[in-house]
């Protein structure tokens, strides 16, 4: 896998939401960027995935230019090779555990109850497949979010502020296993995040301020 973002501003009308950022995301890499409410990093991340436009500058994921993709080529590259961890979990209330695990790979049009498990497993929520969103701690709830976001095994994870929600053993706990199943996975990890504790463990923080990104000091 291979992210590349070069020279990419972003206006809201008149006022500039970021300008000039560029980065390269190596193949397994875990980035975390951080900076002052507002200054644009959920934005940001909704550009490396396409979710949102941008005024000028490119992005490159294994070498497509997200740019140039029409929305179902960018719907398709976002199925097979991205997933999202959000803040707010973004869970479906009316599916158990299980079937909202199972959705990425339901509209890939593949059907896998074993790996269902198996991720279920892996992040530690074995033997709750059959539970409801709302008989789960918010902690369990994130769980279930990371095993959604990864089932089908995608090469770049976006995570945005997963563990904002969260107390902070519980949050320590939601960063382990993002961790290690992103580096089971050879997925590479770009977090947003207010979270110094979550941002230390990165291989690399970076700062987003309205001229660009640099490395924190």
């Amino acid at each position: 896998m291979s992210l590349v973002i070069t020279n990419l501003s972003k206006h809201y009308g008149e006022v500039p939401v970021f300008s000039q950022v560029s980065l390269t995301v190596a193949d397994g890499e875990f980035v975390a960027i951080v900076g002052e409410s507002g200054v644009g990093k959920s934005t940001l991340l909704n550009c490396m995935a396409g979710l949102d436009t941008w005024d000028s500058g490119s992005v490159l994921l294994d070498g497509l230019d997200l740019g140039r993709l029409n929305d179902d080529s960018l719907a398709r590259l976002r199925r097979e090779k991205t997933g999202f961890v959000f803040q707010a979990f973004h869970v479906l209330p009316h599916l158990d555990v299980a079937q909202n695990v199972a959705l990425p790979l339901m509209l890939l049009g593949q059907h896998d109850d074993a790996r269902v498990q198996a991720m279920l497993a892996s992040v530690g929520l074995a033997g709750l497949g059959q539970r409801l969103p709302q008989q789960l701690s918010g902690g369990q709830l994130q769980r279930v979010a990371i095993a959604r976001a990864l089932i089908h095994r995608p090469t770049l994870l976006l995570a945005d502020e997963p563990t904002g929600n969260l107390d902070p053993t519980t949050a320590a706990k939601v960063m382990d296993a993002l961790i290690a199943q992103t580096r089971e996975h050879h997925a590479s990890l770009v977090l947003v995040t207010h979270s110094q504790a979550a941002a230390a463990r990165a291989d690399r923080v970076l700062k987003l301020t309205a001229d660009g990104l640099s490395a924190l000091d």
